[in-house]
């Protein structure tokens, strides 16, 4: 039997990716710093959670051996310069070097569309820093590296609809910031498909993909869609109020300094800079054999429920 590990398996994607039908003939191991993290059971594979700080090295190497693939879904999207260098460039340099010690050679590593060297956002710079470190090591030849950048990733235990619905459940208007913002959203689902058909193909070893959905919207117009679809305001949604940058930068750090995960931060706005679309100078999910889904025949039907 194959074996795979899949770090940060007990996030959204990676809760879809063990459930995902097809990997029959691999035992996966799920490592997680909480002891009542839950990965769902895989409709043909047997999961193993495991307790363990991926951050370490020498546990993380551990983990690696008679492993025969990884998949990388470890990700923030808050945070400061040093959070995001841990999680997105050094834990991706500790992959690495724990792969070539227990020569384990398949890494499907999951990024983010956007990335760039010289992005607005520390997420996006420090996204493209993870990937240019496991590039190298492919280069080198000591990885059969595949790369995914997926947009924005909606579904029924998303905390981006979901979000937007309940605030309008609360708030009569809905001040936005990044409200003309371009996102192509994509179905977790398809981006889990995704990764099981990297892992299952091995001519998709050297390529990176980009992981987006049929659509383009603006945030406004997602925003909205997401009170329509959940009945907000009598189905009609709330008022949704663009607003300009240095208000949104205010709303930002108000938002920074709630308690809990922030619903914005001033280095997502950064993010938000630029359209979260495909470029189109990579292959996308068609190139996988995949026919993306549509936001507006999935996301009714789960935010209605709520």
């Amino acid at each position: 039997m194959n074996k795979l590990l899949i770090l940060g398996g007990t996030g959204f994607v990676g809760r879809h990716l063990s459930a995902r039908p097809g990997l029959a003939g691999w035992q996966l191991s799920v490592p997680t710093r909480q002891p009542g993290a839950v990965a769902r059971p895989g409709a043909d594979s047997p999961v193993e959670l495991v307790q363990a700080d991926v951050h370490d090295e020498a546990t993380l190497t551990q983990l690696m051996e008679s492993q025969d693939a990884v998949v990388n879904l470890v990700a923030i999207l808050h945070g400061t310069a040093a959070t995001f260098d841990q999680v997105h460039v050094e834990l991706p340099k500790k992959i690495a070097r724990a792969c070539a010690a227990a020569g384990v050679r398949r890494l499907v590593h999951v990024s983010a569309l956007g990335a760039s060297l010289d992005g607005p956002s520390m997420y996006q710079r420090s996204k493209a820093r993870g990937e240019a470190v496991l590039q190298a090591a492919a280069t080198a030849g000591s990885l059969d590296l595949t790369v995914l950048r997926p947009s924005v990733i909606f579904g029924a235990d998303d905390q981006f609809l979901n979000v937007f619905a309940q605030l309008q459940r609360v708030f009569p208007v809905i001040p936005l910031a990044g409200a003309d913002t371009r996102f192509q959203p994509v179905w977790v689902d398809d981006v889990a498909e995704a990764v099981k058909r990297c892992l299952q193909d091995d001519g998709t070893i050297g390529q990176s993909f980009e992981a987006c959905g049929p659509d383009v919207f603006a945030l406004r117009e997602l925003v909205r869609l997401a009170g329509q679809w959940s009945g907000a305001g009598g189905g009609k949604g709330r008022p949704v109020i663009g607003l300009p940058r240095a208000l949104a930068r205010l709303q930002a750090w108000v938002m920074e300094r709630l308690p809990g995960e922030p619903l914005m931060s001033r280095d997502n706005l950064d993010s938000m800079a630029v359209d979260n679309v495909a470029s189109g100078k990579l292959p996308g999910l068609e190139a996988l054999g995949i026919t993306p889904a549509a936001l507006a025949t999935l996301a009714p039907g789960y935010l209605r429920r709520r």
